[in-house]
């Protein structure tokens, strides 16, 4: 009979690149104490990353070595398997809409969940929770829209409304505007602003 830790990897193998896996993913092969277990040893000896709590990735292996899974890949498999919203922070939305020349340095990422940081190898991404305005259009463009305007303030907001209906495509733009009551005041107000005014 395989050892448990070998069923894990064989498992982890399995799945596509970046996808987590946490114990409760794998209470079919063991008891919860044996797999947590099985899960540390792994990740000590290096089969598997320690991502955060409870939550563990298998490394990429190519020609050129092992590295960790895409931050991107590793983001979007958490969400689906924890049901969270996790989209790229207002930083990294204003700078993909041109309303910023500034690359974000860290990997920040804003969630329904609670707060928390991801270990990608060397790389450390945070997971902020944001409140559900920020989250409502998700990884739509007028969603990064959204999210850009945030982080921008209300100071900025106004200038950068003009520059994103000047650039975005008109459906965008119109559900950004549709999306203006569930936006705070100050957000509300500078978006009716660029639509009607």
């Amino acid at each position: 009979m395989q050892r448990l830790s070998e069923r894990i990897l064989a498992h982890a193998g399995g799945l596509p690149e970046g996808t987590p896996v946490s114990a409760k993913s794998l209470l079919h092969l063991g008891n919860r104490a044996a797999v947590d277990q099985a899960l540390s040893r792994l990740a000590e000896r290096g089969p598997l990353i320690r991502a955060g709590r409870g939550v563990y990735l298998r490394p990429v292996t190519s020609r050129f070595g092992t590295r960790s899974p895409s931050v991107e890949q590793a983001v979007e498999a958490l969400a689906s398997q924890r049901g969270e919203v996790i989209v790229s922070s207002g930083a990294a939305a204003a700078n993909t809409l041109g309303l910023t020349t500034q690359v974000p340095v860290r990997s920040v990422y804003l969630t329904s969940g609670r707060s928390r940081k991801m270990n990608l190898g060397k790389q450390v991404v945070e997971l902020r929770h944001a409140p559900r305005w920020q989250l409502a259009l998700a990884n739509r463009p007028a969603g990064e829209a959204v999210r850009a305007l945030a982080w921008l303030g209300p100071e900025k907001a106004e200038a950068a409304l003009f520059a994103l209906k000047r650039k975005l495509p008109q459906t965008t733009f119109n559900e950004l505007v549709a999306a203006a009551p569930q936006l705070p005041t100050w957000l509300a107000r500078s978006v009716g602003k660029a639509a009607h005014g």
